[in-house]
């Protein structure tokens, strides 16, 4: 995966020192701190924080709860809407969701309540003496997922609990998504990705397989023939191109590619750490990416964008926390050519600064080069080809690069439902993927339901 930066020295500092770098970026509340929190909630009759919750948690309830010392009922109160809220709690981006809506936010307080920390107090501990979720009686269908990332393990929990069979196919060894592979290893420290999943396996009915790969050795038409559905939550697998001339060479990748193997290294002190890094982009994954390579060692981290830091699809928040890992900004520039040196390797880039003319963004000439030992592009995802390329695949409706669904998650074939960051629209947040799992197997066992009930 990371055969582009071969050549890249390794840090010198230890495994156990870097290891240091990568504990919680936000460290979680202790019995006293949550219940002080939680006693700053007002419990509003209308609570904005859970209006504008992507996955629909009843914020307010559960915060009840932990004030009133019933952690497992607040933890159960959060599970219900989203079974993956630990790791939501951890990564999703309450800043401007839930802690923005807080009316805690417009008085002269000018503090949210910790709605984050709170949820993650709940469902760190809990302590449920069996599994908290029961299977409905037996409806003798069986559906396929194909990705076991956050919409479709949310969609295998829910179809599961309502009495239906599952089975996820997953191309990966190990199940997760984003969660496991793409999400910066300060935010979800340690296994906690597969202990999220091994307990929403708990309630049974599931099946993974894994190195399952649609439109290589797993086909949709197959699926649609042998299973009573199908939902695709096959996310977005391919990284998105430069279009420039030597975007192959050795030292430019893409960041996942990078924060995926950082991941799952067991050695932090074996990857290749380049002095100088270059990051293009402006999401969170931009952020992540060049957070991380500066804690593993990198002595300049420069992060490029072509607008300026308010068109940045990164929060504020992740800005900051940019900023705080010394981490060099640069707006108003866009890659116009990727420098190479003798051997043919990533020497730098050279970019064009731009500027807004109306709506437009222009390039105003003027050039400048920033020296790197790689490039790490983070400008978002699209559909990998290979997807969707069995001849069943290629009749799915599609925006863009996306596949469109209608309200219910369903695609244009009959049968076959789709959620998560391969549908439009999207926001390309694991909550609100969670929610798309969560929908589409409501609509995916109601369909089942009635198709039963017209025979």
């Amino acid at each position: 995966m990371l055969d582009s930066l071969s050549y890249i020295p390794h840090p010198s500092t230890p495994n156990a020192e870097l290891a240091t770098h990568f504990t919680d970026l936000a460290p979680p509340l202790n019995a006293r701190q949550a219940a002080i929190e939680s006693a700053r909630c007002l419990y509003c009759y209308d609570a904005p924080c859970t209006r504008i919750c992507p996955s629909e948690i009843d914020v307010a309830s559960f915060i009840r709860n932990i004030h009133d010392r019933n952690v497992d009922g607040a933890a159960l109160g959060i599970l219900k809407q989203n079974i993956l809220g630990g790791s939501c709690a951890r990564v999703c981006p309450t800043e401007i969701l839930c802690e923005d809506a807080c009316v805690r936010n417009h008085d002269a307080e000018g503090q949210p309540v910790k709605i984050a920390l709170l949820q993650r107090y709940a469902l760190d501990n809990m302590s449920f003496t069996e599994h908290p979720f029961r299977r409905a009686r037996p409806t003798g269908r069986k559906i396929a997922v194909v990705g076991a990332g956050p919409a479709g393990l949310s969609c295998a929990h829910r179809l599961a609990m309502l009495g239906n069979d599952v089975v996820i196919f997953e191309a990966q060894d190990k199940a997760g998504g984003l969660n496991e592979y793409g999400i910066a290893k300060y935010k979800l420290t340690n296994d906690f990705a597969q202990k999220e999943v091994d307990f929403l396996l708990g309630i049974g009915g599931i099946e993974i397989r894994h190195g399952q790969r649609l439109g290589d050795n797993l086909h949709l038409k197959d699926l649609h023939a042998n299973y009573d559905a199908v939902f695709l939550g096959i996310g977005l697998g391919a990284s998105r191109a430069l279009k420039l001339t030597g975007e192959d060479a050795p030292g430019l990748l893409a960041a996942v590619d990078y924060i995926a193997a950082l991941r799952q290294a067991d050695d932090l002190a074996a990857l290749p750490v380049p002095e100088r890094a270059l990051v293009i982009g402006a999401g969170n994954t931009a952020i992540d990416m060049a957070v991380q390579i500066q804690r593993l060692g990198a002595q300049e981290v420069t992060l490029v964008y072509r607008r300026g830091f308010d068109a940045m699809s990164a929060t504020h928040h992740e800005q900051e926390i940019a900023k705080a890992n010394q981490v060099r900004m640069v707006t108003w520039a866009q890659p116009q050519q990727v420098l190479l040196d003798g051997y043919g390797r990533v020497r730098g880039m050279r970019f064009e600064k731009t500027r807004e003319d109306g709506n437009r963004l222009v390039g105003t000439g003027e050039t400048f080069e920033i020296a790197a030992d790689a490039v790490f592009k983070a400008i978002g995802q699209t559909m990998a080809d290979a997807s969707l390329a069995d001849p069943l695949a290629t009749l799915l409706q599609r925006d863009g690069d996306r596949i469109h669904v209608d309200d219910r998650f369903r695609t244009a074939l009959p049968g076959i439902y789709a959620g998560g960051d391969c549908v439009a629209p999207g926001q390309d947040l694991t909550v609100q993927a969670v929610q798309h799992g969560k929908l589409a197997a409501l609509a995916i066992h109601t369909d089942l339901q009635a198709t039963l009930e017209a025979a």
